[in-house]
Formats: structure tokens, sequence, C-alpha cells
């Protein structure tokens, strides 16, 4: 679908600020109880990410001198530097991509270690267990993504890969998170939290937890949703539908929550904007799980006070990748059978009744395989035994397939958004169609192949899971596309995203670059992004009409 060669990055990218920590916040998690500083100033971290190479080199100066001057205080051994620092210094000194800051944070570091400090390791060498370190984009990506955002993630590095849909992600993130809105900018990052607990994503959970902190959020709300404002408890049940089976929700979800008469009601604009909070983080759960991303070396699972194991320089994690079956032979088989079988779609002139199509819909949704509820509980999810179900199951309660043509996001969605939430529509749609569009025109080994069919029909089987069909669709191409060890990383990764592993990533596509595997992520997380909301700008739009 696409190769690892990348194009130069927008100046989309480099408008986006990502919440970049400014010389007066103090990135730190706030505590009721004030400890002493044992470092340099925040502010010297913040400023390492400056456009300006003379601020940079200042900023470097002085975090250098005041690491130095804490480490001259004691020289029995004992730690004269706060955690906190120690995990930033690591944290740069492996992700940054301007040489220089990243060598000079760890040479901190080492200096550190002979003053007697105990230092922290990184457990991984880099940021996914799937894809290998040494596959990563172009310098100049890295470098306009650190500088924009002032810390470079995991997320990022992987989604860096295709830096076109790379900078719509972030403008979009950027603008749901830090510019204006009608909701205040702790509970957006709570509302992240609590929805990325859904999937038991601690790499988001961790992530927005301390962005809930810096932005002044109370910390006894990360105890537990009963601690959190009434208004934000009432946010639930809509979650759990959001995240699991969004078909189910309804009108009277939507009039529970903004009816005037209600306690601690939601304006249609905080609820539209908690809405687009909330798919958006039930979805990069989704990309996190299953692009296999390691926890940042700051986050906790992503670092260890102690020496890594010298026979294999990390810890076993279990993520840890497997080895991969078949012969290479096997792999190219593989390829060329899929081109073939593309080949064949695109020649074909066979017209299928309505019935005909929707008998291959429903027969795609009855080959839906159930997955098993994870044992992992965190503490910020309750009614944690509601799970996906599979939209295929029939009966008596079985809810109506939605048909596209009756509620699409060109024809209704798009505009309730923006009319809801300014700008948030059109920044949406250019996600929406730079995924769609996206590639490179290769698939594995071969060049100059049209994968538009291959596209189309990863997205109308992602929808397909999620109770919508088209009925100008032929479903029949899903299956003569998408063979069984993909369909089952689709499924999992879209419907039970805590259980991706290493084999499921690996069963599939075996001789495609791993930058074509994270294309699959990136149409699967806005491929449910949209379904998700679809149903519930469905049910708004009954509430107000």
């Amino acid at each position: 679908m696409e190769e690892v060669a990348l194009e130069p990055p927008t100046d989309a990218l480099c408008e986006c600020n990502g919440g970049r920590t400014t010389n007066s916040e103090d990135p730190r998690p706030k505590s009721r109880h004030h400890q002493p500083e044992l470092g340099p100033n925040p502010s010297n971290f913040s400023r390492l990410c400056s456009r300006d190479e003379a601020e940079r080199a200042e900023a470097l100066k002085e975090l250098t001198q005041s690491v130095m001057s804490r480490l001259g205080l004691d020289r029995t051994g004992s730690a004269r530097l706060d955690k906190h620092t120690l995990l930033q210094l690591l944290r740069v000194s492996r992700s940054c991509p301007l040489q220089e800051v990243r060598e000079r944070a760890a040479e901190l570091l080492r200096t550190a270690q002979e003053q007697g400090v105990e230092i922290p390791q990184a457990l991984a060498s880099g940021p996914s267990a799937f894809i290998p370190a040494q596959v990563g984009p172009d310098q100049e990506v890295l470098i306009e993504a650190f500088l924009s955002l002032g810390r470079f993630d995991h997320i990022t590095m992987v989604m860096a890969l295709h830096p076109t849909y790379l900078s719509c992600f972030l403008r979009t993130q950027h603008a749901l998170l830090e510019l204006d809105g009608p909701l205040p900018r702790p509970w957006r990052h709570y509302i992240v939290v609590m929805a990325a607990a859904r999937h038991q994503c601690s790499y988001l959970v961790q992530q927005h937890s301390a962005g809930f902190l810096e932005a002044g959020g109370e910390e006894s709300w990360l105890e537990g949703l009963q601690h959190t404002h009434p208004k934000i408890r009432c946010l639930h049940t809509l979650n759990k539908l959001l995240a699991h089976r969004p078909w189910l929700i309804t009108q009277q979800h939507i009039q529970e929550l903004v009816c005037p008469g209600a306690d601690d009601r939601w304006s249609l604009a905080e609820l539209i904007h908690a809405v687009v909070l909330m798919t958006h983080s039930h979805s990069l759960s989704s990309f996190v799980w299953g692009c296999g991303l390691h926890p940042e070396p700051d986050h906790v699972g992503g670092h260890a006070f102690c020496p890594p194991s010298p026979s294999n320089n990390m810890p076993q994690s279990p993520h840890s990748p497997a080895p991969e079956d078949g012969k290479p032979e096997d792999g190219v088989t593989e390829v060329e059978a899929l081109m073939k079988r593309m080949v064949e779609l695109q020649q074909q002139v066979e017209e299928c009744s309505q019935e005909e199509m929707i008998t291959r819909f429903e027969r795609e949704r009855s080959e839906m395989v159930r997955g098993a509820p994870s044992d992992l509980v965190l503490r910020l999810v309750e009614d944690a035994e509601f799970i996906y179900e599979d939209f295929s199951i029939r009966g008596e309660q079985s809810p109506p397939t939605m048909r596209a043509q009756d509620y699409s996001w060109e024809d209704h969605g798009f505009s309730l958004v923006n009319r809801l939430l300014p700008d948030m529509g059109q920044l949406l749609e250019e996600k929406f169609q730079v995924v769609c569009g996206l590639t490179y025109n290769r698939m594995a080994m071969h060049k100059d192949v049209d994968t538009h069919t291959l596209r189309k029909a990863l997205w109308n089987y992602i929808h397909c899971l999620y109770g919508i069909r088209y009925d100008d669709y032929d479903y029949g191409e899903v299956n003569v596309l998408l063979e069984r060890g993909l369909k089952m990383f689709v499924k999992t990764v879209a419907c039970h995203p805590e259980q991706t592993t290493d084999r499921i990533y690996s069963a599939y596509w075996r001789l495609f670059r791993h930058s074509e595997k994270v294309h699959v992520n990136l149409l699967l997380m806005e491929a449910r992004l949209q379904a998700a909301l679809l149903y519930t700008l469905r049910a708004v739009t009954r509430y107000m009409t």
C-alpha cells in the first residue's frame, strides 16, 4: 500500500503546538505536598524545543549547569536530583531528534551515575514492540515534530512514517485539547483518560493523567469516577456505549444529558466536544495497541532504576515480538495472490442485485467471532464486563443496520459538528480524506499499484463490524481482498484492542513493509472513530428534531 520513503513534512505540522509547556508552566504533576526542588528549572526542558538555535543552546547550557551544581552538592552518593528530572533526562536522551540535545542529556545521566546517583534505564529500544527500531521516518520530520510538540512521543514517532496524515492528526488533537472551546482544559484531558481506560490503554491514561494535572486538575479525580464532578460522572454510560456498542446510543441518552430540567446538564456544544474527545481516545487506543507501542521512557513500565538485563539489554515484555512463521516464498505468493484478486475485481463487470448485496453484507457479519473479555480492570473503569458484542448477533433485541445513505458523515454529521463545535468538522473531514486517499502506489515489493479497492474494502469492513452498510458496495470484495489473518487483526484492534498480540500483528502480510501495516492501523482508527461519531450524531439530530 505504501513505502517507507516519506513525503516532506507539510506546513501544517509547523502550525501545531500540541500543548507545549511554556516557560511559565511547571510540567510536573502537582501534589498537595510541596517537595523541595532537587532539579533544574522546568523551563530549561521546554526551551530545548525552541526554534531559536541560540535559545536552545542557552537552555542546554543552563540545564547542564543546574544538573552539575546539584550533583556537586553531595558527593556521598545521596541522590540530589529528583526522580522527575532524571526521567526527563532519560526521555530526552532516548527520543530527542536533535543530536546535541540528545547526547548532552545522555552525558548528564552518565555523570550522575558516576556520582553515585541511581539513574533510570529505558526498558525498550524503540517505540514499538512490533516495529523494529531501525524502521523510522525521515530525520527532518522528527525534528519538526519535536519543535512543534515540545516532546516526541511514541505515537508521533510511528505516525511520522506518514507525515501527511500526522500533520492532520496533530492539528486536530491540538484543537481538541488546547484551543478555545466549551470545555475546561483539565476536563478535556480527564475525558480522554476515562475513555482510554475502557480499553485498558495505560499509555494514554498515563499521558493524559499528566496533562490533566499540568492543566490544574484535581489529583483525587484520578482515584476513580466517584471522585469527579457529577457532570463528568454523567458521561459514564455514553462513554461505555461509544467504546463498545455505539449502535445502542439513542436520543434518550442525549436528552438525559442536555434536557433543560436535568441536574448538571450539558449544553449541546459541550456534549459534542466531549463526544469527539471520547471517540478520539477510543480510536487512538486502538492505534496504540495495534502498533504495539511501548510505554514512554518516563511512564510507569517504561523504565527501571536498575541496569537492564545483560543477556538481552531489556527485560522480556508481553509485547516482545514472536518469530514470524512461514517461509519467504509463502509471503511472495500471498502478495501476488492479493494483487491478482485486486485486478480481477477491477475488471469484473458482474452486476449484483440489491438482495444479493444485502446477503453478502449479512454473510460478512455472520463470520465475526466474539473476543474474550480482558481480566485487567483499571480503577477508572466501571461496569468493566460491558464489552463489544458482535453486531451480527440476531434476535428480537438485534438493532437495525445503519444504512450509510440514511445518515452519513458527508451529508449530515459534518455540518452538525461544525455548527456546534466550529472548525472541528473541517478538521475531522480533512483527516478522513487524507487517510482514505493516502497511497504511495506500492504493495510490498511491487510499484505502480492502484490500492484504492483494498483501502475501500478495509474501511467498509470496519464499518461493517459496527453495523454500518453501504447499499452501493459489494461486500463480496471484502472476502476476496481481506484474508483471514488480516480480518482477525482488524477485528481485534477495532473491537477488542487490549487483546492485540504480536502474533496477530505478524500473522498477516508477512512481506509487507511495517509502514504499510501502520497505514492499516490509521485506516482502522479513523473508520472506527467515524462509525462511533455517526451513531451519536444521529441521536443528537433526532433529539434536536
